[in-house]
């Protein structure tokens, strides 16, 4: 017989318990039908309401209508200026956009990356969707896209975000997310060059030290059509100074939403470089699946994640096709907002930091200290 690995053990009873726990732990109620839910409080509220007014004024309003209109509003008003234009430059001082849409019927979805001088990122993800068999569109070729389809080019630079690029200049391009390469990253700005022959302890190392993004705000919400259909979108524009060309998860399927209208659907915000590896969504969607609750599927999703990177900022906000809820973070308080039904107001909900709920469960159930 094998011998018993303790650490194994202890991660099989930490699911176990979290399990047990969120079996015990009854979803938010659902306010009813249209339904909408999305990550973040504050200003990403507004989102909530003009996609739950746009599907209360009209039954023709379809749930994807009620993504893009949500999302478009936050890409209007520059939501906490991590969302749309303006917002998050990169290392050379130019902001572009990340978005995605996908239908929870057809499974069928539309995304855009690395988006230039193109405002609409979620109008143009919806265009990919509906346009053409494929599912994700990046940079100028998808500006070439996008303009083909009667999206307006402009300047997604202002001179907020120039002058945010050019005082992280002058303050040697702290922080970055350069790694093994020279100049030090941590002291100076590129040019950089790799460094040669980097031992894979040092690799790993570097990359496991890895705390994520200053900056990693997202929108990604999903709508309940008063039919039960079901939609999910996300639009970002990214990290903060990051390298010219990068991706986040906010764009890819299964990490920054999904949705399966006979299931439910799911929206991340985080450290997207770090959530993408894991597609917290599509497991939190899998998670409802085999019959766990909103807040389990979500919380069971964040835990996955914080075993290998106990220091990474995430948000989870799930909803099931009952529009029950729940939501889960690490690194920071998550909110989510969301409104249904007859309700007048959009509410918003408050998550604390998973080890803390952790913390609280073992107490209750006897659970091991390892995360």
């Amino acid at each position: 017989m094998a011998p018993r690995n303790p650490l194994r053990a202890s991660k099989v009873i930490l699911l176990l318990a979290l399990s047990a726990a969120s079996t015990s732990v009854s979803a938010s109620r659902s306010p009813g039908f249209p339904f909408v839910i999305n990550t973040w409080g504050g200003a990403f509220t507004a989102a909530t309401d003009a996609a739950y007014h746009a599907l209360i004024a009209n039954r023709n309003t379809s749930a994807l209508d009620g993504v893009e209109i949500g999302c478009a509003t936050c890409e209007k008003n520059q939501c906490d200026t991590t969302v749309g234009y303006g917002g998050s430059p990169d290392e050379s001082c130019e902001t572009t956009l990340d978005a995605m849409i996908m239908d929870g019927t057809t499974m069928k979805t539309g995304a855009v990356a690395g988006l230039r001088r193109i405002k609409d990122a979620i109008g143009v993800a919806r265009a990919v969707l509906e346009y053409t068999r494929h599912s994700l569109l990046v940079g100028d070729l998808a500006t070439n896209f996008a303009t083909e389809n009667g999206f307006k080019e402009q300047d997604l630079t202002t001179e907020a975000s120039r002058e945010k690029c050019e005082a992280w200049k002058r303050a040697n391009c702290q922080s970055n997310y350069r790694l093994n390469v020279a100049p030090d990253p941590n002291t100076s700005c590129g040019p950089y060059t790799p460094l040669p022959d980097i031992e894979q302890q040092t690799l790993i190392r570097s990359v496991m030290e890895d705390e994520g993004a200053a900056s990693h705000d997202t929108i990604s919400m999903v709508v309940i059509h008063e039919s039960g259909v079901m939609a999910a979108g996300t639009s970002t524009n990214g990290a903060s100074h990051k390298v010219p060309g990068r991706v986040g998860d906010g764009p890819i399927v299964g990490s920054g939403s999904y949705v399966d209208g006979e299931v439910g659907g799911c929206g991340a915000t985080g450290d997207g470089d770090i959530m993408m590896r894991f597609l917290p969504c599509y497991q939190a969607v899998e998670n409802l699946r085999q019959g766990m609750s909103p807040q389990g599927a979500a919380e069971d999703s964040v835990a996955r994640m914080l075993r290998k990177y106990p220091n990474m900022s995430s948000g989870i906000v799930v909803v099931n096709n009952k529009g029950e809820h729940g939501g889960a973070g690490s690194g920071w308080t998550f909110t989510y907002s969301f409104r249904g039904g007859a309700m007048e107001a959009t509410e918003v909900v408050s998550v604390p930091p998973l080890p803390r709920r952790l913390e609280e469960r073992r107490q209750t159930y006897d659970m091991p200290e390892e995360i």
